[in-house]
């Protein structure tokens, strides 16, 4: 299975702020959105980075209040780890595990189709168990029948 399904349950919106946006900008809209991350994005609206609350955290605590006015660009990750729709789940589980974070935006020809946390994959991992237990539930169910 593909990022695809996730996508289509959970909607392909993605929060975004402009890189030359100052950090209060990004906590308001982080705290208004109730999310995590922002997808950061540049001049030509392409993904230039990644903002995460504990960015913003470990810049306040080097540099305190200041840090308010900074831009997004000096505090955001730049190098993001994407993925592309058709990925599957468990390829991109494993490299959010390894690389112990847990947003990753999704590609679509370059272009940005989403975004995917741990708590979505935890939730499609949950699903699926659940549906393998309900086919396992049926199929006793038919085997008792069958010794009646």
């Amino acid at each position: 299975m593909s990022l695809k399904a996730i996508l289509a349950a959970k909607g392909n919106e993605v929060v975004s702020i402009s890189s030359t946006a100052d950090l209060a900008a990004a906590s308001k809209l982080l705290k208004k959105r109730q999310i995590g991350v922002l997808i950061v994005l540049g001049e030509d609206e392409r993904l230039v980075g990644i903002l995460s609350e504990r960015d913003i955290v470990h810049a306040m605590a080097d540099g305190g209040d200041a840090v308010r006015q900074l831009p997004v660009s000096q505090v955001m990750t730049p190098k993001v780890l994407t993925c592309d729709v058709n990925d599957s789940i468990s390829s991109v589980m494993e490299r959010m595990t390894q690389g112990k974070f847990r947003h990753m935006p999704i590609l679509d020809k370059d272009r940005l189709a989403g975004i995917v946390s741990n708590r979505d994959l935890l939730k499609w991992h949950l699903e699926t168990i659940r549906e393998h237990m309900r086919q396992l539930e049926t199929s006793f169910a038919e085997l008792d029948l069958m010794r009646l």
